[in-house]
């Protein structure tokens, strides 16, 4: 059995969220999300997801984490703050001696959903029926978690395809 925590990075809201998964069977353990205040420097916001996430991560002990990749859209400032929140969201994990493993988007849509165009609304529902028990307040915590199940996924791949070499 392996504990994993998603990330699902911003700087406004990051999601996160843990399960516990055993072979193909995945059991919800918790999810919220990290919010700061936009009125404050990033300096400041940083600060404040990094102290959340690693407090998190003390507590809940995952064993691995996953993280959503960056997309790049039109706008340079908003994707290089978000790259910030990214950052964060892959250190606070390795500074506490996790491996961490980053997914694309239309991975993890793909993975849990059956299409990487899946919307919003489809993977929070795939999520619920995958998790049941699972709240999730905000989308950036399913998103969270549908990274997570992503990263269950390809890890009990990983390890099937090296058992049959």
């Amino acid at each position: 059995m392996v504990r994993v925590v998603g990330i699902d990075p911003g700087l406004r809201f990051t999601g996160w969220g843990v399960i516990e998964a055993d072979g193909n069977r995945l059991r919800h353990i918790a999810d919220g999300v990290i919010a700061t205040n936009a009125a404050d420097p990033v300096s400041e916001r940083l600060k404040v997801l990094h102290d959340a996430l690693s407090e998190l991560l003390t507590r809940l002990r995952p064993d691995e984490a996953a993280v959503e990749e960056t997309y790049v859209n039109r706008n340079g400032s908003a994707t290089l703050k978000l790259g910030y929140a990214r950052g964060v969201a892959l250190l606070a994990p390795a500074l506490l001696g996790l491996s961490v493993a980053e997914y694309a988007a239309k991975t993890v849509k793909l993975s849990v959903v059956g299409t990487g165009g899946a919307d919003k609304d489809q993977v929070q529902m795939m999520v619920r029926r995958l998790l049941p028990g699972a709240i999730m307040k905000r989308a950036d915590a399913s998103d969270a978690l549908a990274v997570a199940i992503c990263h269950a996924h390809h890890r009990a791949s990983k390890l099937v395809w090296e058992k049959a070499r």
